[in-house]
């Protein structure tokens, strides 16, 4: 008789702590920038990765139901972090590539690029051919990188190599190298916004388009899955629009 009172208050009880219990939190996502790449990440003065690809990544999220934190990681191991695990996304303006996408699974691309030389305004240089013998600053790693390497050679001692794409043209303007070769809209946002630098841009015609896609580590379906659905949302709404045209007119 005294069965069935105590299986329902226990019953009951394991019921209440059930409903009381606190719900698991959601996984945050750890997002890997490098943030000396202006427009697309930088750090403001609070020491918060901002930028275009800030933006695109928050808009993506919402949509995607994701809750996300951006770590400024540098540029160097940035896909050792994702490959470890300490990182789960990358968003970096990364240029989809074959030999990349072997390593590493990329979304549907979210920016159209194409690598873009800086010069001194007073450079006779016109086209990429120009800088054969010329020392010639990148950031390490980047597609800018491999341009500067096919043309003087993959051990060419006058490839200067950089943590950061303005640390390189720092370097033009003191006259430590004779050219820059960056993706166009970093090159653009800093010739544009430094007018004392005295530079300007050389735009080869055998630049090829790049597109940047978000990265997540190689056999993650699931997450990839859902950075694209988020990713065709906000190209659907208007949002990816909008957020363009902030950071870079129409």
């Amino acid at each position: 008789m005294l069965r069935t009172p105590f299986r329902f208050l226990t019953t009951a009880l394991l019921a209440g702590m059930m409903l009381n219990a606190p719900a698991h939190a959601a996984k945050t996502y750890q997002v890997a920038t490098d943030a000396a790449y202006a427009p697309f990440e930088s750090l403001n003065e609070k020491k918060e990765a901002v930028g275009f690809d800030m933006d695109i990544m928050k808009a993506v999220a919402a949509k995607a139901g994701l809750q996300i934190k951006f770590v400024n990681t540098p540029w160097e191991g940035i896909f050792a972090s994702l490959n470890n695990g300490d990182r789960d996304i990358v968003i970096s303006a990364v240029t989809i590539t074959p030999e990349r996408k072997q390593s590493m699974d990329f979304s549907e691309p979210y920016f159209e690029a194409k690598q873009l030389i800086a010069v001194g305004q007073s450079s006779k240089a016109t086209k990429l051919a120009d800088l054969k013998g010329k020392k010639i600053g990148v950031q390490t790693g980047t597609t800018g990188d491999e341009v500067a390497q096919k043309l003087l050679g993959k051990t060419s001692p006058n490839i200067k190599r950089f943590e950061s794409t303005p640390l390189a043209i720092q370097e033009l303007q003191s006259g430590g190298v004779d050219a820059v070769i960056a993706d166009n809209g970093v090159v653009v946002n800093y010739v544009s916004n430094n007018a004392k630098a005295k530079l300007k841009t050389i735009d080869d015609a055998t630049f090829a388009k790049e597109y940047y896609g978000i990265v997540v580590k190689k056999g993650n379906k699931a997450l990839l899955e859902q950075i694209n659905k988020g990713l065709a949302a906000i190209k659907a709404d208007g949002t990816y629009d909008k957020i363009y045209k902030q950071y870079f007119g129409k």
